[in-house]
């Protein structure tokens, strides 16, 4: 890590809007059968282990690079879902897959997040994401700005120092991975476990 950070916070309190049993539709990128990025992210796992429960490793299951949310699941009209979807398929047919890599670590309070490179292509996927949200709600949910693409491999679970972290993985060789992003998925999510856990409602491939 270039910067280092002097203490870390838990990432697993309760942000607003936010409870067990709470769903989200939200988009990710996910890595499904992705060899080379949980062959990257069990080297984080293992390089993490002697910090024990102060991190939440992320399973290979759960890695994914958060996109843009639409909202929670009873405060959106299941057919908005659906039109939302049918308007992404054009706008994001329009993109061609790519491959991007992914790594290396970059400093955050809450997480260890991995770098996404191109950046360029992912934030073209999420303005098409924000565009058909656009041509179905009156308003588009969070921020445009402010996006930085990244991949989460372990959120930190207490509030503690940072040092501990800089040299578990300052000791470790952690070479980044290569993903192929070849899709963009739409996922029903939840934290009720202090993990992303989510279900599948529809993917939609890239061009």
């Amino acid at each position: 890590m270039s910067t280092q950070l002097e203490s870390m916070r838990n990432h697993w309190w309760w942000r607003p809007g936010w409870s067990v049993g709470r769903r989200f539709y939200t988009w990710h990128l996910t890595f499904e059968g992705q060899e080379e990025v949980h062959r990257l992210a069990a080297q984080y796992r293992k390089a993490l282990t002697p910090l024990g429960d102060v991190l939440t490793p992320v399973p290979d299951r759960w890695l994914h690079l958060t996109m843009q949310g639409i909202g929670f699941v009873e405060e959106v009209q299941e057919a908005d879902v659906h039109a939302i979807v049918d308007a992404a398929r054009p706008r994001l047919a329009a993109i061609p897959a790519f491959d991007a890599q992914i790594g290396p670590h970059a400093p955050d309070p809450e997480a260890v997040l991995l770098h996404v490179h191109p950046d360029g292509p992912v934030r073209a996927i999420r303005d098409a994401i924000r565009h058909a949200i656009g041509d179905v709600l009156p308003e588009v949910p969070e921020n445009a700005d402010g996006f930085t693409p990244h991949v989460s491999v372990a959120y930190s679970a207490s509030d503690g120092p940072a040092a501990p972290l800089y040299q578990a993985l300052d000791d470790t060789d952690l070479t980044p991975a290569r993903a192929r992003i070849a899709s963009a998925e739409l996922i029903v999510i939840h934290r009720d476990n202090q993990m992303y856990e989510w279900e599948s409602f529809e993917t939609v491939p890239l061009g």
